[in-house]
């Protein structure tokens, strides 16, 4: 069924959908306009496009497990990554305003890292033999410092984020009506501290500082289809709908424009 739905797939794309993306790639190829760098997990039902109804040429997407962004401090000249380099080519060389880091519920990434939390981070044999868990060790290992910040109280007290700069901060309470599961919390933590992680490449910080750049939240519960936006205002995750659209949308014009 596999590699046979993805044949069928390229076929109803060059019947139904072909003319028209080529002739959109036409529009975007001498200028195009990204709006935003968009990190998001590589899990298969994360369809950034379809929930920001965005179209080509609109953002540059990059997807691996667990949305991570790896710390400036953890990315040398010998272990560089993909994720600092599209920050550079969409940031600096392309003039991109905004990053997002979006999350989401169920994160097969996030579920191992809370199970990975309070291991022996001195099992070197085991990350061996798993990439995948040494990736989340080695750059969750903050979001996992921070989760347990929050289960020392309880899942009450909020959390602080640096922003931009190491001088500018914002407090998140995660999930305060716990409608979500420990995972989700810690998924939810995890989005957070990427921008942290954002923060700390030196190549970004004129960006930055100047107010050339801004770094945003979202988080997908995939099982409701609801969209939430970190708001530093409300200091949480925000659902996106009618009735908080026009509060999120004055945030947005006030402060990120």
């Amino acid at each position: 069924m596999g590699m046979y739905r993805i044949l069928q797939g390229v076929m109803k794309y060059r019947h139904t959908q072909r003319e028209v993306m080529v002739r959109q790639f036409e529009v975007v190829r001498d200028d195009p306009h990204p709006k935003a760098v968009f990190f998001t997990c590589m899990d298969s039902r994360m369809l950034p496009t379809r929930f920001t109804q965005t179209n080509v040429g609109d953002m540059f997407i990059v997807r691996n497990a667990g949305n991570l962004v790896p710390h400036a401090n953890l990315c040398g000249h010998e272990e560089i990554t993909t994720e600092p380099a599209a920050l550079e080519l969409g940031c600096v060389i392309n003039g991109i305003k905004h990053v997002i880091v979006c999350g989401h519920s169920d994160c097969k990434a996030m579920n191992m890292l809370h199970m990975m939390r309070n291991s022996d981070r001195t099992l070197q044999e085991m990350l061996k033999l798993s990439p995948l868990k040494a990736w989340l060790m080695r750059h969750g290992h903050s979001s996992a410092g921070k989760f347990a910040q929050l289960e020392l109280s309880n899942f009450q007290a909020p959390l602080v984020f640096q922003a931009e700069t190491p001088m500018r901060r914002f407090i998140a309470y995660i999930d305060p009506d716990n409608k979500f599961s420990e995972e989700d919390k810690l998924s939810q933590v995890n989005t957070l501290q990427q921008l942290q992680n954002i923060a700390s490449y030196n190549f970004m910080r004129d960006g930055l500082t100047r107010g050339r750049v801004y770094i945003h939240a979202l988080w997908f519960d995939i099982y409701t289809g609801d969209i939430y936006y970190f708001s530093r205002q409300q200091k949480m995750f925000v659902d996106v709908n009618e009735n908080n659209m026009e509060k999120l949308e004055e945030e947005v014009l006030k402060y990120y424009t």
